[in-house]
């Protein structure tokens, strides 16, 4: 496969450039973008520019409203509501996390959940970005289409769920862990049908229910949960959660990401702040807790922390570029160009 290799900032003008042309108001297409670039960063490629053209797509059909402005309400007084008004999710989310930046130092722990949204994308760049810039613990969860399959039913109801963790540590970036519910995100599976290739068994089942190694059989079948029927139980708790909290649509009701058939997916997310301190031990005691948990686990010979194969690549990345298909980037600069299919 050919590929070209391009600087994060040129990542993100392409991006931002297609989406534009797609239809997306200026603000919603630089905040998509960035989000979709810094997953290319950390070499999250599911979430990343790989995303562009089926959004471009949906945009352009008006599955997506590429003029949507997020509009907050404020239920109590340590909670935000954003309904993203079925546009692009990153700037919902945007302003929800900025609102439960401005909150935690007086509320201590903010809610804030966005309902009528889109993709995601990778759940931890935001909760990484409450820890580091405002010294919270993080925790984020989102639905999303129907893809998991409940113990004892062929059918999908529920989404991957995906979930995401963040705390500040002393000395470097903040601890992150990000999970898909699922065996693996439904983007990984997805790439490998783009490119033909199979995936492992135990990742999917086809429409019949029978497992399958065949990338297009897994997408048009359900994914695998983690853990069985424990991690069917948590789908649905982040479910209820995402969909039942902020009064979104289910798995079951979500039209899919990937292409532009159908409504609105209408999903919802939600994102919890702590401010340390505000439980039950002050700051320095906190911090002093995360580096002993985390310190004593990197005693151990071969153990790492999550998310330091990330930075690594992030570093990297950085410092060298991130490669990219060719055929994808043709795409997207045709896309920029305002030359894509109507």
């Amino acid at each position: 496969m050919s590929t070209e290799m391009l600087p994060f900032d040129a990542a993100e003008a392409l991006a931002a450039a297609a989406l534009r042309a797609s239809g997306a108001r200026a603000e919603a297409a630089e905040q998509t973008a960035s989000a979709l670039a810094r997953a290319d960063l950390d070499g999250i490629a599911s979430h990343g520019l790989s995303r562009v053209p089926a959004y471009a797509a949906q945009l352009r059909a008006g599955k997506v409203k590429g003029d949507a402005v997020p509009a907050v309400t404020r239920p109590a007084d340590a909670t935000v509501a954003v309904d993203a008004a079925d546009g692009l999710a990153y700037p919902a989310i945007a302003t929800g996390i900025a609102w439960a930046a401005s909150l935690l130092g007086r509320a201590g722990v903010v809610a804030v959940g966005v309902r009528n949204s889109h993709h995601a994308g990778a759940l931890g760049l935001f909760v990484e970005d409450l820890a580091r810039d405002a010294g919270a613990f993080a925790i984020a969860f989102t639905n999303s289409p129907a893809g998991i399959a409940p113990p004892g039913s062929g059918t999908p109801l529920f989404g991957t769920n995906p979930v995401a963790f963040a705390c500040p540590m002393a000395g470097r970036d903040p601890l992150v862990i990000d999970l898909s519910l699922s065996v693996v995100a439904r983007g990984r599976i997805m790439i490998a049908a783009q490119k033909g290739e199979p995936i492992p068994e135990g990742w999917a089942t086809d429409d019949r229910g029978n497992p399958t190694t065949d990338a297009k059989a897994a997408l048009a079948g359900a994914m695998l949960p983690i853990g069985g029927a424990k991690g069917a139980a948590l789908v649905l708790m982040v479910e209820l959660l995402t969909a039942a909290l902020t009064a979104s649509h289910a798995g079951f009701e979500a039209s899919s990401f990937f292409d532009d058939a159908g409504g609105p997916p209408r999903i919802g997310h939600l994102f919890l702040a702590i401010r340390p301190g505000a439980v039950a031990a002050d700051t320095d005691v906190v911090a002093a807790r995360v580096a002993a948990i985390t310190g004593r686990m990197l005693a151990e010979p071969g153990v790492r922390l999550p998310g330091d194969r990330r930075l690594a690549l992030r570093a990297r990345n950085r410092a060298e570029g991130i490669v990219y298909p060719t055929a994808l980037l043709a795409q997207l600069r045709t896309l920029a160009a305002g030359s894509g299919p109507g």
